[in-house]
Order: C-alpha cells, then sequence, then structure tokens
C-alpha cells in the first residue's frame, strides 16, 4: 500500500491562464470546473493523484486578482487570495501557471513576489503554446526571476511529461507503506447538499475548525465539488471521512449560465459516489419545492441520508414562545395534551419534516445551527450510528424469518391474479444493504410492497438512516433432459418406410425392396420374408366343407368371422 498524502503539489496563477486545465491533466479525470470565464474556481480543489508510480496530493487554486496594495470590496475573491496562500504554505512543490499568448503582466509579476517570499520551489508552466511561434515566446518569462520554464499546453497534453518529471525530482524522498502495516479502511465518503445558502459550506467549517472552504451571503458561492479529509478520535477509535462540499442546487429554469450547469453537474457526481448524503435545509424557509427535488436525487441513487435543518438559532426564539403558549394553556386546562397539535418540541418539528419528506422516511432529522454550534456532536453521533448501519451483515436464515413474518402479517396484492411467493433471500451488498429475493414471478413485486418490506427490514435489524435495495429475481425453472437424437430428423420415419415389404397374398411369395442409404449411414440389408408353410390336412379328416346358400363364406383355409363363431 502506498503511502498516502506524501508531497502536496500546489498550481498557482493569477486568473484565466488554464489552471483547471492542468489539474485536471495531471490528475487524469475532470475534476475542476474549466471555463474561458474568468474566477471559476474559488476554494482549494485537492486530489489524490499518481505519476509513474509516485503518489502525490495536488492542490488546485482560484487565481491571483489582487495586487498586494490593491483593496476589493469582494468578499469571495478577498477569501479567494486567503485560500491561495494557504495552498502555498502547505506546498511542497508549486507550479506557477502564465498565459504566452497575453506575455507578462503586472499580476504575474505579483504572483512572482509571493512565491518568491514564499522560499518554496517553484516550476513556470507557460500554457497554451498550440504552435512553434508561439514556442518561441516562452523566452520571455525568464523575466519572473524563476531558473525552469517549461512550455505546455494543458488542453491537448503537450509537454506534459517533461513538467512532471522535473516536479517529481524535487519531490521529497518518497518511502513505500511497510508491508506489515495493516491496511487503514477506505474513508466514509460524505457529500453536502442541498440548495444555495443553506449553509452547507459553514457546517464544514464548524465540523473541521477551520476556514477550509469559502463561506459568503452571496448564494452559489461554492462551485466546485470540494473535498475534504476529516479525522474523528471517539473512545479511542480514529475514524476517517472525506467531506465532500458541493454547489447549492437551483431549479433549472433559473440556471442561466454554463459555469453553474457544470456545478449541478458537479453535485449529482457527488451524490452518485458518496457513501452518505447529509442534506442541508433552511429553518427559516421551511421545505420548498426545490429541497424535495434534491432530496429526490438522493432517493434516486439509494443513498444513506441524515436531514439537517440548519440555523435553527433563528427559530429558536419563536420556538421558546410556541412553547410557552403551550405549556400555559395546558395548565389551565383549556386544551388537553392530545388535542393540541402545534409544534412546540423538536420531536415534533422531525415528525413534520418526515411527514413533508416521506419518500426519505428512514433519515434521522438533526437541528443544528453552524454559527453557534448547536447539536454539531448530535450531528457527529448520527454520521457514526448510520456509518455503523452501513457495514451491518444479515445472517441468512434471519433475514429469511424476517421476511416471512413481514409476509404473513401482510399478504401482497396483486391484480394480475396471481400471487406473489417468497422461496429465499439473501444480503449480497453492503453500503447500500442490497438483498436478493427470489420469487416466482418478479414482475408481481409492486413499489407499494418493496417500501413495506424494506421498512419491516429495517425495523427488524436497526437500517435506520440507510437505503434498503430490494432486487426480485424469478426462481430458475427446473430444466427437462432432452433424449439425444441418434439420427438425422426424418432418418427413423424415412428407414421405416424404405425397409417396408409388401404381402404378395397367400401364396407364399414374398419380395424384399431394396434398402437405400439414410444420410451418411450405410445401407441396411434386410432379409426378405420366408415363404408361409402350406397347411397339413390330417389323415382321416376331410376338410370342413363350405356351407351352402350362405354369400360370402370363406373356405376352409380363411380365418372364420365374429359373426361365425357367435352361431
Amino acid at each position: 500500500m502506498l503511502s498516502a498524502m506524501s508531497a502536496l503539489i500546489a498550481i498557482v496563477g493569477r486568473p484565466n491562464v488554464g489552471k483547471s486545465a492542468l489539474f485536471n491533466r495531471i490528475a487524469g479525470r475532470r475534476i475542476a470546473i474549466v471555463h474561458d470565464e474568468p474566477g471559476v474556481t474559488r476554494d482549494r480543489v485537492t486530489a489524490e493523484a499518481e505519476w509513474l508510480g509516485r503518489p502525490f496530493t495536488l492542490v488546485d487554486t482560484g487565481g491571483i486578482g489582487l495586487l498586494r496594495r490593491e483593496k476589493s470590496e469582494d468578499v469571495i475573491q478577498k477569501a479567494t487570495v486567503d485560500q491561495v496562500g494557504l495552498a502555498i504554505e502547505a506546498a511542497n512543490v508549486i507550479i506557477f501557471v502564465v498565459n504566452v499568448q497575453e506575455g507578462i503582466v503586472p499580476l504575474d509579476q505579483e504572483v512572482a513576489d509571493r512565491l518568491r517570499a514564499s522560499n518554496k520551489t517553484v516550476l513556470v508552466a507557460v500554457n497554451k503554446v498550440d504552435n512553434h511561434r508561439a514556442d518561441l515566446g516562452t523566452g520571455e518569462f525568464s523575466a519572473l526571476g524563476f531558473d525552469k520554464v517549461f512550455p505546455v499546453t494543458a488542453i491537448h497534453g503537450m509537454g506534459i511529461n517533461e513538467l512532471m518529471a522535473e516536479v517529481l525530482l524535487r519531490l521529497p524522498a518518497y518511502e513505500p507503506a511497510v508491508e506489515n502495516r495493516p491496511e487503514m479502511d477506505e474513508p466514509l465518503k460524505i457529500a453536502i447538499v442541498g440548495r444555495p445558502n443553506v449553509g452547507k459550506s459553514s457546517i464544514i467549517n464548524a465540523l473541521t475548525k477551520s476556514e477550509r472552504v469559502i463561506v459568503s451571503p452571496i448564494p452559489g458561492t461554492t462551485r466546485d465539488a470540494v473535498d475534504v479529509p476529516f479525522d474523528v478520535e471517539t473512545d479511542g477509535v480514529r475514524q476517517r471521512y472525506l467531506l465532500i462540499d458541493t454547489a447549492g442546487v437551483r431549479q433549472r429554469a433559473r440556471v442561466s449560465d454554463a459555469v453553474e450547469l457544470y456545478s449541478v453537474q458537479r453535485t449529482d457526481e457527488s451524490i452518485e459516489r458518496c457513501d452518505l448524503a447529509i442534506f442541508v435545509m433552511d429553518a427559516e424557509a421551511g421545505i420548498t419545492t426545490q429541497d424535495k427535488k434534491v432530496a429526490g436525487k438522493i432517493e434516486e441513487f439509494r443513498k444513506a441520508c441524515i436531514i439537517v435543518v440548519n440555523k435553527w438559532d433563528l427559530m429558536e426564539q419563536s420556538v421558546r414562545k410556541a412553547r410557552e403558549e403551550v405549556v400555559h394553556r395546558r395548565l389551565a386546562k383549556k386544551v388537553s395534551r392530545s388535542t393540541d397539535e402545534k409544534m412546540s418540541t423538536l420531536s415534533d418539528f422531525a415528525a413534520w419534516v418526515q411527514e413533508k419528506m416521506f419518500f426519505l422516511d428512514y433519515a434521522p432529522v438533526i437541528f443544528t445551527s453552524a454559527k453557534s454550534g448547536f447539536h454539531l456532536e448530535r450531528l457527529l453521533e448520527a454520521m457514526r450510528f448510520v456509518a455503523a448501519n452501513l457495514k451491518q451483515k444479515v445472517p441468512t436464515a434471519i433475514l429469511n424469518r424476517t421476511i416471512q413474518a413481514a409476509v404473513e402479517k401482510q399478504q401482497p396484492v396483486s391484480t394480475h391474479g396471481h400471487r406473489l411467493k417468497f422461496f429465499y433471500s439473501t444480503q449480497v451488498k453492503e453500503s447500500p444493504p442490497t438483498f436478493l429475493l427470489f420469487v416466482n414471478n418478479a414482475d408481481l413485486f409492486t413499489p407499494v410492497y418493496r417500501k413495506y418490506l424494506g421498512d419491516q427490514i429495517r425495523k427488524a435489524h436497526g437500517f435506520e438512516g440507510c437505503a434498503i435495495n430490494l432486487i426480485p429475481k424469478d426462481r430458475p425453472k427446473t430444466i427437462e433432459a432432452k433424449r439425444e437424437r441418434t439420427r438425422a430428423p426424418g432418418a427413423a420415419a424415412a428407414a421405416k418406410r424404405k425397409a417396408y415389404v409388401p404381402f404378395h397374398g397367400w401364396s407364399g411369395k414374398s419380395v424384399a425392396k431394396e434398402a437405400k442409404p439414410v444420410g451418411d449411414r450405410p445401407p441396411i440389408a434386410r432379409p426378405a420374408r420366408p415363404a408361409k408353410p402350406a397347411r397339413v390336412v390330417r389323415p382321416g379328416k376331410p376338410p370342413r366343407p363350405a356351407r351352402p346358400g350362405r354369400p360370402g363364406a370363406r373356405s376352409a383355409r380363411g380365418p372364420q368371422r365374429r359373426s361365425d363363431k357367435r352361431r
């Protein structure tokens, strides 16, 4: 096993020089959003990569668009520059990306000054060198003060091998992991999803106790899917998580630009590759139609889920007031506890949320506040609890008894005139828990009964927060043995027909017809039928005379009629 995060390579530069394209080319897959619009990348996007067997961590940063003494009221731009500073501080090797088509600009000089002040190893990558004429213009970038300058084309992959060969030489010494060291489990991938501006990035920063991702009141701040490693130690046991910060999903009709469209696609990919989805809602806005659409994507991919109602501090005062009114009415005996339906406790709100989000009723509901830290510990407990449920394995015998009890409790209803029968079931996969059911007819397994069986399995074995996947399969039927053919089709009938010997009366003469070959088999020679011997008349006994007057009487030599025997 290779040691993870042995070295860190940061890609920096001013906006719109091709940093994200170079990042995707080195990583070998599309991770960061690439677009002609400046300032698309804002957070630090990281990826575990490998080049010629050497593992490392690659970091893509936002463009440095401010001079050292320049002031800006743009909160996102200032936060982006701060994220670049953190990446430079942690990097072992820095790839400084410039654009050959625009030459050296003042912002390039500003980035070069920052990099020289960091005392880090810096390699200059002159991007967008598409032809020989552009290659001649790379010499002017030696004026930036760095020794190594490499012409590259990130889109087409030209010059990347030479650049990475020099990068690997500058990385610290690499030692493979010790063979007898126990292999660490893969971290649990947790995607934070929801509408824009519900506090997804704030929750990640509150859990990690750092400014790992950019937080601002402007909706749509996060664009890329940002992976944030996160370790938690509980009772001496260290648990590894990978928090995935995603972009907020708006209604499709309101998505106007291509960058936001790419952000939504990255969010869908994050939901598909995660193990657990934390669905964040705004307590003040309540449950909206877009919330249900985002939750529908989680249910579509059959992912484990935790519903988090964030910004509960904004509702705390009104909830406390409603609680006091309910207690006052009950003490005054104006209304009974059973008839008072006004929500005043967290359990009442949780039941209301699960009722509205009925397709995610298996998900626990946590009320939090990333700003004040309210119930963040309960969120961590819920993450550990659901993660343990995902690893649960149900024995086959117990599973079959559970399904048999559920079927006896409620029989499946069929509109086809046939009853659905269950023969055998077993668990074939974990995360999500997947069960294979052998039935008489898979078409009779309705979605309503699927949900009923899933709820019964979850109730019996404690798969809280986990989406249960049930796969019906027709039981294989017994295959009847087929008799092997010894002759070609129709050969037996043809042989029987050709070997037929006709009868030529009672003269005792018969003729055997010549047998012809059938297919590739040799002809069958059959002997002629022997002649029938003549009837011997006993001496002293005359032959039986024919009865006169009876028409159609047979000779004494022929067989008697049945009517003659009766007479």
